[in-house]
C-alpha cells in the first residue's frame, strides 16, 4: 500500500468554469457537448483535450461525467483543467465521493463555487500505481454494468424485431404467399397463413381489442400523507420512475409503501411482467414492464396478460402507444383515459403461434432482468466501495477480495 496524504480538492486537480455555445452556433459534429446533466449534444469543435472529467456548476450537482474523447464542457459545468499528475479516471471516481451540496451557493438556484471546492479538506493516495489500481477495479463493476446494457438492448430489439416481422409485417404470410424460402423453424413456420386477406392481414387472423387480452389496473396514492404509509417493502412507482427507466424492466422505485398504505390507496399490487404506461403528465406514452410485483400512483395505467402472454402484450403495445397519446387529450397536460385504452386495437394471430413467440422472447426478457439484478448488485458494491476506497478507510487488496466474489 502507498502512502496517503491530507490536504485540500485543490492540491490534486484545479477546476475550471466550461464554455458558452448559444443553440444557434452549434454545428452537427463528433464532439460531446457536455452539459450538468451529461452529454447532451455533439458539436463540430472541442474546446478542451480528452480524456476530461466534468460536473455541474448549475442545474444538476454532484453528477460527474468522464469523457475519453476531446469534448465543450458548457458554462453550465465545471471541469478539470489541470489533472496536476493524477490519474484521469482516479479524479472521476474520487470527485463522485464529494458532498457538493456543502459547497454549493446559497442562492435561489444553487451553484458550486470552484474557489471553495478547491478548499474541501481531503485524503488521496499519492502514488499514481495505487490511483491506477483503483479505478482499474471500479471501472471493472462499471465496465460490466455498461456490457450489461449494451447486452440488454440488443436482447429487447431483438424480440421487437422478431414481433414486427411476425405480427406486423407479416413477414412469414408474405414469404409464403410469394413462394419464398422458409426462414423459420418447421414447426413454427406451419402456424402462418399462406395468404393475406382483403384487409392485407393473414387469413384468419382478426383485429381485437386491447382489452380482450389484458386487464386494465388503475393506480392511486393514500388520501392521507402519513409516515406509517410508506418506506415500506412494496416497490411504489410513480410517472417519474417509469418515464426514467432506461430499459425494458423497471425495478427500482423513488419510494416505497407499506401494506397499511397500499390498503389505504385506491391502488393495488401489479403483477410482476404488467406492461405500466404513463397516463398523464409531459411524458405520457413512456412505458415499461414491472420487474417485480409492485404498486404505483394515479399517473400510470397497468396491462396484466390474461393470456399468459406478457412479452406479446408488451411489444403489441409498442405498436399502439403512440396512437392512444395522439388520442390522450387535457386542459394541461395530455391524459391517456380509460376510454381511450378501451378503443385500442390489435391484431391476433392463432393461439399456437402466439404461444410459440412469448416461448421465444421469454428467453430473451429473462436473460434482460437478470442482467439487471446483476447490474443493480455491481451499483451498489461499487456505491459502497467508492467512498470507502476514497477516504482509505478500506484498502485496495480487501476491495478486489469483495468484487473477485462477485465476478
Amino acid at each position: 500500500m502507498g502512502d496517503w496524504c491530507q490536504g485540500v480538492l485543490g492540491d490534486i486537480l484545479e477546476l475550471k468554469r466550461g464554455y458558452d455555445l448559444p443553440q444557434k452556433k452549434r454545428c452537427k459534429g463528433s464532439f460531446p457537448l457536455v452539459s450538468s446533466s451529461g452529454v447532451t449534444d455533439y458539436h463540430a469543435e472541442a474546446m478542451v483535450k480528452g480524456p476530461g472529467v466534468i460536473t455541474g456548476r448549475y442545474g444538476t450537482l454532484g453528477e460527474v461525467f468522464y469523457v475519453d474523447s476531446d469534448f465543450w464542457p458548457l458554462n453550465t459545468t465545471l471541469y478539470v483543467r489541470d489533472f496536476k499528475g493524477n490519474d484521469q479516471r482516479f479524479i472521476s471516481y474520487f470527485l463522485r465521493h464529494l458532498d457538493f451540496s456543502a459547497y454549493s451557493d446559497k442562492a435561489a438556484v444553487p451553484g458550486l463555487n470552484r474557489n471553495h471546492l478547491h478548499q474541501a479538506p481531503i485524503a488521496y493516495p499519492v502514488e499514481l500505481e495505487e490511483q491506477v489500481a483503483i479505478a482499474d477495479l471500479l471501472s471493472t463493476l462499471d465496465d460490466k454494468i455498461e456490457l450489461n446494457c449494451q447486452t440488454n438492448a440488443t436482447l429487447e430489439a431483438m424480440a421487437r424485431a422478431l414481433f414486427k416481422d411476425w405480427f406486423v409485417d407479416f413477414g412469414p404470410t408474405r414469404a409464403k404467399a410469394e413462394g419464398r424460402t422458409p426462414y423459420l423453424a418447421p414447426h413454427i413456420w406451419e402456424f402462418f397463413p399462406d395468404a393475406l386477406d382483403d384487409e392485407d392481414k393473414p387469413v384468419g387472423w382478426t383485429i381485437e381489442p386491447l382489452l380482450d387480452h389484458a386487464r386494465l389496473i388503475s393506480g392511486g396514492t393514500p388520501k392521507t400523507d402519513v409516515t406509517a404509509y410508506w418506506h415500506g417493502p412494496i416497490a411504489w412507482a410513480s410517472a417519474k420512475d417509469v418515464s426514467q427507466c432506461s430499459d425494458a424492466f423497471l425495478i427500482e422505485t423513488e419510494r416505497s409503501i407499506t401494506p397499511r398504505g397500499l390498503e389505504e390507496s385506491s391502488t393495488r399490487l401489479i403483477p410482476k411482467n404488467a406492461t405500466v404506461v404513463v397516463a398523464r403528465g409531459a411524458t405520457t406514452g413512456r412505458y415499461c414492464l414491472f420487474g417485480s410485483e409492485m404498486a404505483m400512483n394515479q399517473t400510470c395505467y397497468a396491462l396484466a396478460s390474461l393470456n399468459q402472454w406478457p412479452f406479446w402484450l408488451n411489444c403489441a403495445f409498442g405498436f399502439v402507444v403512440q396512437e392512444l397519446v395522439h388520442s390522450a387529450h387535457g386542459s394541461v397536460f395530455d391524459t391517456i383515459t380509460t376510454k381511450t385504452i378501451q378503443q385500442a386495437r390489435i391484431t391476433i394471430a392463432d393461439q399456437k403461434l402466439i404461444d410459440s413467440f412469448e416461448e421465444t422472447v421469454t428467453l430473451l426478457f429473462n436473460r434482460i432482468h437478470s442482467n439487471l439484478e446483476e447490474s443493480r448488485t455491481l451499483a451498489q458494491i461499487r456505491d459502497l466501495l467508492l467512498p470507502k476506497l476514497m477516504s482509505g478507510e478500506i484498502r485496495l487488496r480487501e476491495a478486489e477480495r469483495i468484487v473477485e466474489a462477485v465476478l
